[in-house]
């Protein structure tokens, strides 16, 4: 059975003595919010975690950013971390919605760890209630075996997106926020356009939590995915901006028992750049 996604405040503090576990904080911020992901973990983190950046596990070779990267690559970033396949890994993030966590959750799932969890309500959570911290850049870990065994059908290219937009095959949910889905906002990224892919539904994943920043309940998840127009027994393609908040809805069909999803990967960025591409707005 998978371990499930989502793990409290409470019980990771009761894992931390376990030599199995790996926490990682894989804060990360969009282009101009001012934010060093990497100081403020020096700042203060929870006890043992190391900094994953999402970044540097990207593929480096394309231009897109956060480009799933290939196998030999995740295998090093995770080894780096002291990770194995039989490690158990709890992600997080700074940013109170589930920013990246999510899209690291997904990343060492998709690469085949079972026992990886999202840490509900993240460092915020932590924070508040007065949980230990640690603070400095720790000594890197004993590097860990970690082998990736990619499992298939988690991506989608940008020629399989058009296809599903003209054949209406698998719904298409955006996970950005609003004034970016309709055009009212302007993209984070120079060149890219405002609007969204034709045809899909807009599910920003800051409304996925709740004001601590914890998952809502699932009634509450259903009502939110239902309202958004999902329906939750067909396939789901999900989308973003960089393919990086995309996965909080991934992890949001995986709570509601739905059918797994798949990720855009290149996302807004590659769709809303290419000029040959239709954009609808509001």
């Amino acid at each position: 059975m998978p371990f499930p996604p989502l793990i409290g405040t409470a019980a990771l503090q009761d894992l931390l003595p376990d030599p199995s576990l790996v926490v990682l904080d894989a804060s990360w911020y969009l282009p101009g919010a001012g934010r060093d992901a990497m100081a403020e973990y020096a700042a203060g983190h929870l006890p043992g975690a190391w900094f994953f950046d999402l970044d540097a596990a990207s593929d480096l070779t394309t231009p897109l950013p956060h480009m799933m990267p290939p196998a030999a690559q995740f295998e090093a970033m995770a080894r780096s971390c002291g990770i194995g396949n039989d490690s158990t890994v709890v992600v997080y993030d700074g940013s109170g919605v589930n920013l990246s966590a999510a899209r690291v959750w997904w990343m060492f799932r998709a690469f085949g760890l079972t026992r990886v969890a999202l840490l509900d309500g993240g460092l915020g959570a932590w924070c508040n209630e007065g949980r230990p911290m640690e603070h400095g850049l720790p000594t890197a870990p004993v590097p860990g075996t970690f082998r990736a065994a990619p499992v298939g059908s988690q991506l989608r290219s940008l020629d399989e997106v058009r296809r599903v937009v003209s054949s209406g095959e698998a719904q298409v949910v955006d996970a950005r926020p609003a004034g970016r889905f309709t055009g009212r906002d302007a993209e984070p990224r120079p060149g890219v356009r405002s609007g969204h892919i034709p045809g899909s539904l807009s599910l920003p994943y800051a409304e996925l939590v709740d004001d601590g920043g914890r998952m809502l309940p699932l009634d509450a998840l259903r009502a939110r995915m239902q309202g958004a127009g999902v329906d939750l027994a067909r396939p789901v393609v999900a989308t973003c901006g960089s393919g990086t908040s995309a996965c909080a809805i991934l992890l949001t069909l995986e709570l509601l028992g739905a059918p797994s999803g798949s990720l855009y990967d290149g996302a807004w960025t590659e769709w809303g750049s290419r000029p040959d591409l239709p954009v609808e707005t509001e």
